[in-house]
Formats: C-alpha cells, structure tokens, sequence
C-alpha cells in the first residue's frame, strides 16, 4: 500500500488522468443507461404525470408480484413491440429485477420521457412498497378442519 501512496506522489500527471477517466467512465456508463427514478418519485410521476409503468420481467416473474398499473412486455419481446411503446405520450417507466436490464430497454426505446426504477422491483420492495398479486404462503387462509371433540 506504501507504494501506491510513493507511485501517487511520484507520478502526479498520471494519477491525474486515471482520476478523471475513472470519473467519466463512470458519468457516462450513468448517463448510457436511461434517467432513473426512485420508487417515491415512481408514486408522484404516476399520479401527477399519468406515467405508464412496463415490466420487462418474464411472465412467471410478474405473476409473483409486480407494481399496481403496471403492464408486462417482456424484454424478449421489447424489439417487437417498439413502435406501441414509443407511441405512449405520457412519460414511460421500465421495471425490471434490479434495475440493470431496464437500462438497456430505455436505450432500445430511445425516447426523452423514458425513465428506469433504481433497483427495480428489489430497490421497490426495499423502500418498503407493495406489491400487486404476491403469491404468499402466509397470505392464503389456512384450512380449518371440523374438530371431532365438542
């Protein structure tokens, strides 16, 4: 570690310009991957803006538990349904398992209102948001049977 620290302090110019590549991969790689929202803004978009929410999960993935009002397009069908998204006037936010696929669709989309939820349904669930149509052990009532003892 000393080293680093002797390499640093002897080589000022090329750490210079390892910091500030570092730092525009970084905004770059950002800014490639769509605009994102957090799950409270998720909230105040939809109410206040009509946002379309589209869930790029696959279909046995959504029926476990997806986002109220939102609709499924799977991302293997995304290519195929391009035209019916960008004809969506509203702005349009893309939900996927933890956010990083739902980059790549906004880059498929290419259009200005086209936001992805920050960590998708995982960063939903971890800001403490429900879910629609969770299919839980604990949700479903238990079967009581008639007791043969009065």
């Amino acid at each position: 570690m000393d080293r680093a620290f002797e390499f640093m302090g002897n080589h000022p110019f090329l750490f210079g310009i390892l910091a500030v590549l570092a730092i525009l991969f970084f905004t770059i790689e950002n800014k490639r991957s769509g605009k994102k929202i957090s799950p409270n803004t998720l909230g105040m978009m939809v109410n206040s803006q009509n946002a379309q929410l589209i869930d790029i999960r696959a279909k046995k993935k959504f029926a476990t538990g997806y986002i109220q009002g939102s609709r499924n397009i799977p991302f293997a069908e995304l290519n195929e349904r391009l035209d019916e998204i960008r004809a969506i006037e509203n702005p349009i936010i893309i939900v996927c398992d933890i956010g990083v696929q739902a980059g790549a669709a906004v880059q498929m989309i290419a259009k200005d209102n086209v936001y992805r939820l920050e960590g998708g349904i995982g960063g939903w669930q971890g800001a403490g948001m429900p879910l629609v149509g969770l299919k839980n052990a604990q949700t479903k009532k238990a079967k009581v049977k008639p007791s043969l003892h009065k």
